[in-house]
C-alpha cells in the first residue's frame, strides 16, 4: 500500500511528505489497507474452526490493535500491559492467549480475572503458580503446555524459539508426565497443546514438521483420557524484507498443511500471526540531517536512530530504504546512520542510494512490525509519532512524545 506516483512515495491514498509536513520526523506511518488486507489473506485461507489471534507484540498500538479487533480477531499477548491493551483496543477476552516464560501470579490473576481463552504453560513451576493462583480465585485456569517439538526453523538464532536449546516450551519428552501432574490440580483445566518454533520463516515447512510432532502428542494424551480442544500453532510466518532474495511464504499452504496434521482430530486450530499482518503495512520517515565523509566512508546522517527502530541494530537486519521523492540524482554507496551515540546506531551500512539532499527525507520500509514497539528513550529521545492511514485520509495515533514526557513520573 506504499507506492510511488510521478516520483513521490504515497501511503494508500496520502502523500508521504503531506503526512509529515503536518506531523514532523521521525515518524512511523501505518496503511490500514493492508492490515486488513493481511488478515482477509489469512483468514480465507483456512476452512476449519479456527482463530487468528494477532501477536500484540509485534505492533501494540491501541488503532492497530482495534483494526484487528474489528476484524474480530483475537490476540496473543505476553503481559499484562499487552492484555490491558488489547482489551482497551476492544479484542474480546475469550479470543485471548496468554503466552511468555516468565508470568507472574499477579500477571496470572489478571488474566483469571479477565476470563480469557487459555494461558500457554512453559514450565512445570509456572503450572503450579497458575494452580494456586487460580484456586486463590476460586477459578479453574483454561491452560495449554507450550511444547517444544525441537525442530530446526532456520531462522536468525535471536528469533529461533522451538530447539532444545531455546528458553521457551516444555521439552517434547516431557510433555505427557506434565499433562498427566495437570491433569490432578483443582486449579487447572486442560484445554489445549501449544507451539511456536520461531519468528521470519519464509519456508513453512518447519511449522508442518513441528505440528506432525504435536499430533502425536495429542493422539498419546488422548488414549490417556486427556481432551485436548484447542491447538495453538504460535506464528512466525515472514515476509518479504529484501526483494533481491527473499520470497514470500505461501500462506494457503501453510494453513493447508496444518489443518492436514490435525485432520483426524476435533480442535479448534489458533494460530498466532503478527509480522505477517502488519510488517509491510508501516513505514519510518526519517529526514536527512547531514551528509559526512570519513577517508573512502560516506555517511548519511538521518534524525532517526537505532532507539527508534532496533532491528539492524540488534539483528543487522535488512530493510529496503529510500527516498520520499526520487530525483535521478546519482546513487550513492553510504552508511545511513543515526543520532545515537553508538557505533552500533544503523539502518544499513554500504547501502545503495539516490542521494538525498540535507533536508530530505527517507523511507525505511517494512518497519509496520517490531518498530515503535520495541522502540525507547535511550539518549533521552522522545519516541516518533505514529501515524495511520485510511484511504485519502490520515490520524494521528500516537502523538510524538514531548520532553515532558521523557522525566513524567521521575523524581527530583
Amino acid at each position: 500500500m506504499f507506492e510511488y506516483r510521478n516520483g513521490e512515495l504515497w501511503a494508500e491514498d496520502v502523500a508521504v511528505e503531506r503526512i509529515v509536513e503536518e506531523v514532523g520526523t521521525p515518524v512511523y506511518i501505518y496503511s490500514k489497507a493492508h492490515f486488513v488486507s493481511q488478515f482477509k489473506r489469512f483468514d480465507d485461507a483456512a476452512t476449519r474452526n479456527h482463530t487468528i489471534c494477532f501477536a500484540v507484540k509485534a505492533n501494540s498500538n491501541l488503532s492497530v490493535v482495534n483494526v484487528f479487533a474489528q476484524l474480530n480477531a483475537g490476540a496473543d499477548i505476553v503481559s499484562k500491559g499487552e492484555l490491558f491493551r488489547a482489551l482497551k483496543a476492544g479484542i474480546k477476552p475469550e479470543n485471548i492467549v496468554f503466552s511468555g516464560v516468565a508470568k507472574t501470579k499477579d500477571e496470572i490473576a489478571y488474566a483469571l480475572e479477565n476470563n480469557i481463552k487459555m494461558i500457554n504453560v512453559e514450565s512445570e513451576d509456572e503450572l503450579y503458580a497458575i494452580d494456586e493462583v487460580a484456586k486463590s480465585l476460586n477459578k479453574k485456569a483454561p491452560i495449554a503446555f507450550r511444547i517444544n517439538p525441537d525442530v530446526d526453523p532456520k531462522t536468525h538464532p535471536y528469533i529461533s524459539t522451538g530447539l532444545k536449546k531455546n528458553k521457551f516450551g516444555v521439552p517434547y519428552d516431557e510433555a505427557l508426565e506434565l499433562y498427566e501432574k495437570a491433569n490432578k490440580l483443582d486449579g487447572i483445566e486442560i484445554v489445549g497443546v501449544q507451539f511456536h518454533i520461531g519468528s521470519q520463516l519464509l519456508d513453512t515447512t518447519p511449522i508442518y514438521d513441528a505440528s506432525v510432532r504435536i499430533a502425536k502428542l495429542i493422539e498419546a494424551l488422548n488414549d490417556r483420557g486427556i481432551k485436548i480442544k484447542i491447538v495453538d500453532v504460535g506464528g512466525g510466518v515472514g515476509i518479504v524484507y529484501d526483494e533481491k532474495t527473499d520470497k514470500e511464504p505461501d500462506v494457503n499452504k501453510y494453513v493447508s498443511d496444518v489443518e492436514k496434521a490435525f485432520e483426524n482430530f476435533d480442535v479448534e486450530i489458533v494460530f498466532e500471526p503478527g509480522r505477517f499482518l502488519v510488517g509491510n503495512g508501516g513505514i519510518l520517515v526519517s529526514r536527512v540531517v547531514y551528509h559526512k565523509k570519513n577517508l573512502n566512508k560516506r555517511f548519511l546522517i538521518v534524525d532517526a536512530g537505532m532507539n527508534d527502530l532496533l532491528r539492524p541494530s540488534l539483528y543487522s537486519a535488512y530493510h529496503r530504504i529510500a527516498p520520499v521523492k526520487l530525483t535521478g540524482s546519482e546513487r550513492i554507496v553510504c552508511d545511513i546512520v543515526g543520532p545515537i551515540c553508538e557505533t552500533g546506531d544503523f539502518f544499513a551500512r554500504d547501502y545503495e542510494i539516490e542521494d538525498v539532499p540535507n533536508s530530505g527525507l527517507i523511507a525505511v520500509f517494512s518497519a509496520g512490525a517490531y518498530g515503535f514497539t520495541m522502540a525507547s528513550n535511550y539518549n533521552s529521545r522522545p519516541r516518533a509519532a505514529e501515524v495511520m492511514v485510511d484511504g485519502n485520509s490520515f490520524k494521528i495515533i500516537r502523538k510524538r512524545e514531548s520532553l515532558e514526557d521523557l522525566i513524567a513520573g521521575e523524581v527530583l
